[in-house]
């Protein structure tokens, strides 16, 4: 579809939702719709940004005025930060079905769903797309890899979905245990990184591999396809629902394709409609179809293990453990998985100090972090709460 094709369509979109989001009242106001044609007018309309949106809906509950209230939805969800997002009903309401096309999934497929059902939409979004393609659904979610493996047993699932070192854990305790789960031939993994020896390894085991960039809030926004001749194609194709632009960190501007910069994407599937999106991550386009896919974050704002980690979460450690100095939130990998230390300039720290810091940071973030304490004045200068030093 061509731009002109897009931003007409969005137009028209948002000219029939406009009157039921007070949000979108608020981006729109003094501007004319129908004089949004390209995207270089599109720039016109003021970015929402993803990091602005919790004290926004603190503001306006529930959603900061996307929708005005939250019965008309399926299902309603709390995600890190807190933010707060709703499901639509009908089917595939994120517009995941073309990814699992694109991944190799066909009508009769059982998947095996890794993702969380807890709260979070990241489960739903891949259900709801797995089913809109015919597809039977065990929603294990992560962890409780011993009944999981049970399942794979007994059900003998031929996909998974979920992040990928969660395959990896699965089908490493299959082996070990004498479980054969040689049916998985097919993944579409997200939520975390896949460095490319992950991808060989799991592949190497016969697991096709595809993945797709997602959030909370707007579902599939692009995922991986092959080429003619079957092998994975460069980047990802940005789904064919959604207008995605690269805009020059911290500002709402364009760039061209090839100019890496932050991901802002419209979004208007349903009745929690998203108007220039500032999803805080950096990608740049390939060609006008294909972006290269997720290139670390414009902000601090860092996805480990698939929940995002905000700076205010690592503030707010310190601010219940006031004895505490400087904090700076360290996310690295190590053995193909995730991994978080939060290291703070204490002298003498307490007895089980170190336990009670590392509960309060998984009791905000809700994942599992070591704690590190460190001479004073030796945590780096540079501003950084949250030091993303994973290999791109």
């Amino acid at each position: 579809m061509s731009e002109t094709a897009i931003f007409a369509e969005l137009c028209a979109r948002l000219t029939a939702l406009v009157e039921a989001s007070p949000a979108l009242q608020r981006q729109l106001a003094g501007l004319d719709i129908a004089n949004l044609p390209t995207a270089a007018d599109w720039a016109r309309v003021p970015v929402l940004r993803k990091s602005e949106l919790a004290a926004l809906q603190r503001e306006a509950p529930p959603f900061a005025g996307i929708a005005k209230s939250a019965n008309a939805f399926k299902r309603l969800f709390l995600s890190p930060g807190p933010i707060f997002e709703a499901e639509d009903h009908g089917e595939d309401p994120y517009g995941a079905k073309r990814a699992f096309a694109a991944a190799g999934f066909v009508c009769g497929d059982i998947l095996l769903n890794c993702f969380s059902y807890h709260l979070t939409p990241g489960a739903f979004i891949l259900e709801s797309g797995a089913h809109a393609m015919g597809c039977a659904v065990i929603p294990a979610g992560p962890g409780n890899t011993e009944q999981t493996l049970q399942a794979v047993q007994q059900l003998r699932p031929t996909g998974y979905a979920g992040p990928p070192d969660f395959l990896k854990i699965l089908l490493d305790k299959a082996e070990a245990s004498g479980v054969d789960a040689r049916s998985i031939n097919k993944a579409l993994v997200s939520g975390a990184a896949l460095p490319l020896s992950l991808r060989a390894e799991l592949e190497a085991r016969g697991v096709k591999t595809r993945q797709a960039f997602a959030t909370a809030e707007l579902g599939i926004i692009a995922y991986e396809t092959d080429d003619s001749n079957g092998a994975l194609a460069p980047g990802m194709l940005v789904n064919q629902d959604i207008g995605l632009e690269i805009v020059r960190p911290g500002s709402g501007d364009p760039l061209p394709i090839g100019g890496v910069g932050e991901i802002v994407v419209t979004a208007l599937r349903g009745k929690f409609p998203l108007l220039r999106f500032a999803t805080g991550d950096l990608s740049a386009y390939l060609d006008a179809e294909r972006i290269k896919g997720w290139m670390g974050r414009a902000d601090q704002t860092t996805k480990v293990k698939g929940l995002f980690v905000h700076p205010s979460e690592v503030v707010e450690v310190g601010k219940r453990h006031p004895e505490l100095g400087p904090l700076r939130l360290v996310v690295s990998r190590r053995d193909e998985q995730d991994e978080m230390i939060l290291r703070t300039e204490l002298t003498s720290p307490g007895e089980g100090l170190a336990e009670r810091v590392a509960a309060t940071l998984q009791a905000l973030t809700k994942l599992r972090g070591t704690v590190e304490f460190v001479a004073p004045g030796s945590l780096p200068n540079d501003g950084k709460t949250i030091a993303d030093e994973r290999p791109v």
